[in-house]
């Protein structure tokens, strides 16, 4: 996973994992973003630690951790908070970044 920087945070297209570090459910979640890039060999989410990022997570309404938010055109599409299953995730993947199923 890529560290988000300010510079990156305001990118037109981009899947966001929020955590904070000593959160239980973040490391499960953190667990199946990196089996997710490890099968494509590729970085694929940011990642920002929400203690860092305060205004942030309060002018995007961001409830809880984790969530998974979606960007894409510069508006927030989706903001994921129950990541259930690495099939779940794949499912947004497959609406949200297509390209990583296409083969080359």
């Amino acid at each position: 996973m890529q560290t988000i920087t300010k510079e990156t945070l305001e990118q037109e297209r981009m899947l966001l994992y929020i955590y904070t570090p000593f959160c239980g459910t973040c490391s499960v979640a953190r667990a199946m973003l990196e089996k997710i890039e490890a099968v494509h060999q590729e970085d694929i989410f940011y990642e920002m630690n929400a203690s860092l990022y305060p205004d942030y997570m309060l002018n995007n309404k961001v409830e809880s951790v984790p969530c998974l938010l979606i960007k894409e055109g510069n508006q927030i599409k989706e903001k994921v908070y129950a990541f259930q299953s690495t099939g779940n995730i794949y499912r947004y993947l497959m609406e949200y970044k297509p390209e990583l199923f296409v083969k080359n």
